[in-house]
C-alpha cells in the first residue's frame, strides 16, 4: 500500500512532523530494548520477546512521527515500513523483521508459544532494528 491508501484505509494519519513525539518513541524503544535484555538474562523468555517487540514497535514509530504520521494499528506500521522499502529508504529485510518481531509477540502473548531461541533471536533482531532506526532518524 502506498500513504494514500494508508490514510485512506485509516491504517495511518498524516499530522504535522513530530519530533518531540519522535524522541519519546526513541526513548522508549531504548528502555523497552533493555528491558527485553534484562528479561533475556533473567530467562522470562515470554517478556524478552514481548519487550523486544516494543522497542522495534516504538523505533518505527518515532520514523511515522519524523515523516508526518501516526499509526492506528501494529500492523499499520509494518505497511508504513514497507512503503518507505519500496521507496528505496529502508532495506526490505527491516520489514521482515518488523513482522518477525511482531509475530512472535503474538505468539508468545496470545498463545503461549515462546522458548529461549525465540527470544534470543528476537531480541537480536531488535538490537539490529532500533539501531538501524537511529540511522535513519539522521536521514530524515
Amino acid at each position: 500500500m502506498d500513504l494514500e491508501e494508508l490514510v485512506k484505509a485509516n491504517y495511518i494519519q498524516k499530522i504535522q512532523p513530530a519530533q518531540d513525539l519522535a524522541e519519546k518513541e526513541f526513548h522508549e524503544a531504548d528502555y523497552d530494548l533493555e528491558s527485553a535484555e534484562t528479561a533475556l538474562h533473567e530467562k522470562d523468555y515470554k517478556w524478552a520477546i514481548v519487550k523486544a517487540y516494543y522497542s522495534v514497535f516504538h523505533s518505527a514509530k518515532g520514523i511515522m512521527f519524523l515523516m508526518g504520521f501516526r499509526e492506528k494499528t501494529h500492523f499499520a506500521v509494518g505497511e508504513f515500513l514497507d512503503f518507505l522499502s519500496k521507496k528505496g529508504k529502508l532495506e526490505s529485510r527491516y520489514v521482515s523483521d518488523f513482522k518477525a518481531c511482531m509475530s512472535a509477540r503474538q505468539a508468545a502473548d496470545y498463545n503461549y508459544d515462546y522458548s529461549e531461541s525465540t527470544a534470543k533471536d528476537i531480541c537480536s533482531i531488535a538490537e539490529e532494528f532500533v539501531e538501524r532506526m537511529k540511522r535513519l532518524r539522521k536521514a530524515i
